[in-house]
């Protein structure tokens, strides 16, 4: 039985070693509940991107526990876990010409039933996720055609046509530029506003305070603090995390962390 049942995502003592001895997770904890945003923050090598394939069922024999809206995560089969949790990758390596619409259309599988292909509704709800996400002015261009960045916000319009409750992404806004980066994180707050709960990996911890409602913050594989963003990203740890003087100022009630000899 989960010790919150009302979270969307639990983790409980999560850890994760590799076969060649390698510890990359140990004893993680903490939970995403709906209708918020949580950022997972932390150094390059801090497990935040094994954390994520622990949660898509990729890596097997994680100890501890993942539960999905109460239930164990090992349970399900990949359709079902597929309706539950969507995923955006750090990277979308799209070989294939593919359009962009049937790329996008490709996320409505876990949901599709029979031999008769979408539906009605399902393609409106590629439609919506393609124009969520800024994307549909090219519907009917080949994905190869596209830059890293425009790729990433395809990616991100499949996930969104998943319309799972539950959405995980890994540094979405890495390849973009500042305005779509802003878009990103706006899909985002916007999908949360609908219930949806959202654990998004970044490395910028502006982003984590202008965008977020919580944090995770892992260092060396172990959850270093959880909680309100503007309470846990102090400049104490944020020195902790990378051992460089960071200072968070707040000009004309802005926030923002920036070098403490800016």
């Amino acid at each position: 039985m989960s010790n919150n049942p009302t979270a969307a995502l639990e983790l409980s003592g999560l850890s994760f070693t590799y076969p060649c001895g390698r510890q990359i997770l140990e004893d993680v904890s903490f939970t995403v509940q709906p209708g918020t945003v949580c950022g997972l923050f932390g150094p390059n090598g801090s497990g935040k991107s094994t954390l994520f394939r622990c949660c898509l069922g990729l890596l097997s024999g994680a100890a501890g526990s993942i539960r999905i809206n109460g239930e164990d995560a090992r349970t399900f089969e990949a359709k079902e876990l597929a309706r539950r949790v969507a995923y955006v990758p750090q990277e979308s390596q799209i070989r294939f010409p593919f359009l962009v619409r049937e790329l996008v259309a490709m996320g409505r599988t876990p949901h599709l039933r029979g031999i008769f292909g979408p539906s009605r509704a399902d393609h409106r709800i590629i439609t919506e996720a393609m124009e969520k996400a800024g994307v549909a002015a090219f519907a009917e261009t080949p994905c190869t055609e596209l830059s890293g960045g425009q790729r990433q916000l395809v990616a991100l319009a499949k996930a969104l046509a998943q319309d799972a409750r539950i959405m995980l992404l890994d540094e979405p806004a890495s390849a973009l530029d500042f305005s779509n980066q802003i878009l990103i994180w706006q899909t985002l707050r916007s999908i949360a506003a609908k219930g949806v709960a959202v654990l998004v990996c970044t490395h910028d911890p502006n982003h984590i305070l202008w965008f977020c409602d919580q944090v995770a913050v892992l260092h060396k594989g172990r959850l270093l603090a959880t909680g309100p963003c503007a309470e846990t990203l102090t400049p104490e740890l944020l020195h902790t995390l990378y051992d460089v003087p960071l200072e968070i100022s707040r000009p004309n009630g802005f926030t923002m962390i920036h070098p403490a000899e800016l």
